[in-house]
């Protein structure tokens, strides 16, 4: 199996998930740069956290027309896993691969600090390494981490179990004291209708070593190698 790590100017979490593939989960992996629809024959795409270009008009508005994103788009529409992290999240709703839109914090400000996270479900290639109502703790870093969607959209996720992830309590209640940006009924990650994209604003990708403070996100990528390996 072989990852790609999409790189575009303004990315800095990108030798962070390079990192955690090639020296935690010891798979093949190569950065994929923004100008080129070269996919280098991956079998999954991370879309790593940061800047993407500038977050200019809003963030991830001017990378989902990146030939790269072209490329993902072709390659989510066959069935290619496709994880987004924070930045990565909020390219993957400006590009339609996933419903919604990741708006200003409820606060106005920065957030950079632990967060937990309640798993909302196990029926995805990126969590089947977790159990439902597992509690795992993981960083948070961003200014747009806000998810809102329509309230029809809302209930066709909830329906169809594609909210992945929720902020809670180290006890696993969800309430509105850990909810850290405002989002929507505390959602913190999605799933889109055929399970293959991933989009959360958590960075699993600086917690998959106890030198972080948390491996809890491991499991993310160990479901995905275990996913591909079956596959």
């Amino acid at each position: 199996m072989k990852f790609g790590v999409l790189v575009f100017p303004g990315s800095n979490c990108d030798h962070d998930t390079y990192h955690v593939i090639a020296e935690v989960a010891h798979q093949p992996v190569t950065f994929l740069w923004h100008d080129s629809e070269d996919l280098a024959g991956v079998d999954a795409v991370l879309v790593p956290g940061g800047f993407a270009y500038g977050d200019y008009l809003r963030t991830g508005a001017i990378a989902r027309f990146s030939p790269v994103m072209q490329a993902v788009k072709r390659f989510a529409a066959g069935g290619g896993l496709v994880l987004g992290i924070c930045n990565g999240f909020q390219i993957l709703t400006e590009a339609g691969l996933l419903p919604g839109a990741l708006m200003r914090n409820a606060g106005l400000k920065y957030i950079c600090k632990q967060v937990h996270l309640r798993v909302e479900t196990t029926n995805s290639p990126f969590t089947s390494q977790l159990t439902k109502g597992e509690v795992l703790q993981l960083p948070i870093g961003h200014m747009e981490g806000n998810y809102f969607c329509a309230p029809d959209e809302l209930r066709r996720m909830e329906s169809e179990d594609r909210v992945a992830f929720r902020y809670a309590t180290p006890e696993g209640e969800i309430t509105g004291e850990a909810n850290p940006n405002g989002s929507l009924r505390n959602i913190a990650g999605i799933l889109n209708q055929e399970r293959n994209v991933l989009g959360m604003m958590p960075h699993p990708d600086r917690s998959s070593e106890k030198l972080l403070g948390s491996e809890d996100g491991w499991k993310i990528f160990a479901s995905m190698v275990e996913a591909l390996a079956a596959h």
